[in-house]
């Protein structure tokens, strides 16, 4: 690769301080709550023996057997000490949830993979599009659940067919990642979280009202609680572009803003505040019987430093269906790219290096095809916007290129080079001096294509510590 004349980024700045060395009993419940509610991991404070046994108490439990995975002998094999936890959002429309419009049974709309790394010192986040058209496994019926024949339908057609149990095996099909444990959270038992934290705050780019989620809000930052918050995160058609990738960008958005206010100063120093949290989060899930107490426990003594810097949120790779509107299909080998890397835990130098300080989607590109190969702008444009950058134009070069070029302003240099790293052999040169934050890619002749991504700062997604005023 020939010499670039990119300038390396300014360093990144200090992550949060770690919260406060306290007994792993405490920290513990925050680490299965927060788990269950947000797929992330922090401290706690000294309560009595009694508010121990009360939070333990509050937790339910529902039995995964191996028979409802499919057998020991088809699961994916357990690799590493890294521990995966999915997570279920439970939608039940009845008594006091019936004002959200009423349907029989349970569904979820929100499925999480939260995976731990082995060192307690990073945790990822993978949503799952509930739109997503993947193939389906076999699931036997459950109780007054019908059960689950193999087919290509929506991901959360296995919740509905056959429970959690069907979900556990379905996303260990898709990803060949080996699950450890499950945390199913009560879609209105979010509400009370949210108020024992005092609420949670948001930005919204324009006011909202939306009488189906019983949203009426503002523009601008402000802190939601209660109806307010559970309505920002279930609302779908009257924000943003309507999609359900829409509303998991929001959801994760929402969950990265409550992880860094329980994770605060502000709340592990206040035991009301904490246990308020601690109680409301454990009524609200359930769990799977071998997530014991000494299970959290392990888990709690192994994790008193991590930080919300070190909590990572990613989508599954995908792109609108052609063949089926209003779906959405998971991009390969991208999806599977990913997949392996969690399984692998490719994970810890992201999280801890602090470097996802500019998310993709801000990084904006003008492409200039000068390659001389016809329809090679599009392309490269297609794989960027899968990576997560914003493409703002995709144009013809005003003469043929022999050479890559990015060019981009002092302002943009950060970004720039970043956008480089994502390149196999491309010869960059930093051009004018305008204020402008685009950059632009000048496709040439000896264009080879993207590097595969080989960590998860390669995927598109953010950390706990990102401000939703400058995530989209």
């Amino acid at each position: 690769m020939g010499h670039v004349d990119v300038r390396p980024a300014p360093p990144a700045e200090d992550l949060p301080a770690p919260p406060p060395r306290t007994p792993p009993k405490w920290r513990a419940w925050l680490w299965v709550t927060l788990s269950g509610a947000l797929g992330v991991l922090a401290g706690a404070v000294t309560f009595t023996v009694g508010g121990y046994v009360k939070l333990s108490g509050n937790v339910k439990h529902e039995t995964v057997t191996q028979k409802d995975l499919g057998g020991e002998e088809a699961r994916p094999q357990k690799i590493s000490k890294a521990l995966n936890v999915l997570i279920v959002g439970s939608d039940q429309r009845n008594g006091a949830n019936a004002k959200y419009g009423k349907f029989p049974g349970e569904r979820t709309d929100t499925i999480i993979l939260a995976h731990i790394s082995p060192n307690r010192d990073g945790a990822v986040l993978i949503s799952f599009p509930r739109d997503s058209l993947v193939r389906l496994p076999a699931c036997s019926p459950k109780g007054n659940l019908p059960g689950q024949r193999p087919h290509v339908g929506m991901i959360n057609e296995s919740f509905n067919s056959g429970g959690i149990g069907c979900t556990w095996k379905t996303i260990e099909g898709l990803t060949d990642i080996h699950i450890d444990h499950f945390v199913k959270v009560d879609f209105t038992g979010f509400k009370a979280m949210v108020n024992a934290l005092g609420g949670v705050q948001v930005c919204l780019p324009q006011a909202v009202h939306d009488k189906k989620a019983l949203l009426d809000l503002p523009a601008g930052k402000q802190v939601l609680k209660g109806e307010q918050a559970l309505g920002y995160v279930r609302a779908r058609y009257s924000l943003g572009d309507g999609s359900d990738i829409g509303r998991i960008q929001r959801q994760q958005m929402f969950l990265a803003s409550m992880a860094k206010k329980a994770m605060s100063g502000e709340t592990l120093t206040n035991p009301a505040t904490l246990f308020g949290f601690l109680d409301a989060a454990t009524r609200s899930i359930t769990t799977d019987p071998d997530l014991s107490i000494g299970v959290m426990k392990e888990l709690a003594t192994s994790a008193q430093g991590l930080t919300a810097g070190q909590i990572r949120f990613v989508t599954t790779p995908w792109r609108y269906s052609i063949t089926n509107p209003g779906r959405v299909e998971w991009v390969q080998p991208q999806a599977d790219r990913l997949f392996k890397m969690v399984a692998a835990d490719q994970i810890a130098k992201n999280v801890k290096s602090g470097e996802q300080k500019v998310p993709k989607s801000q990084i904006h590109i003008l492409i200039r095809n000068g390659s001389g190969q016809q329809g090679l702008g599009t392309q490269v444009a297609a794989e960027l916007e899968q990576r997560g950058y914003h493409i703002v134009k995709v144009e013809q070069a005003p003469k043929p290129y022999a050479k890559t070029v990015v060019a981009y302003s002092d302002n943009g240099e950060s970004r720039a080079s970043r956008l480089y790293r994502e390149l196999k052999k491309a010869r960059s040169r930093r051009v004018g001096t305008a204020t402008t934050q685009t950059l632009v890619l000048g496709i040439g002749a000896d264009w080879k294509g993207m590097k595969p991504p080989r960590t998860l700062d390669d995927v598109e997604g953010f950390d706990a510590t990102q401000d939703s005023c400058t995530a989209s």
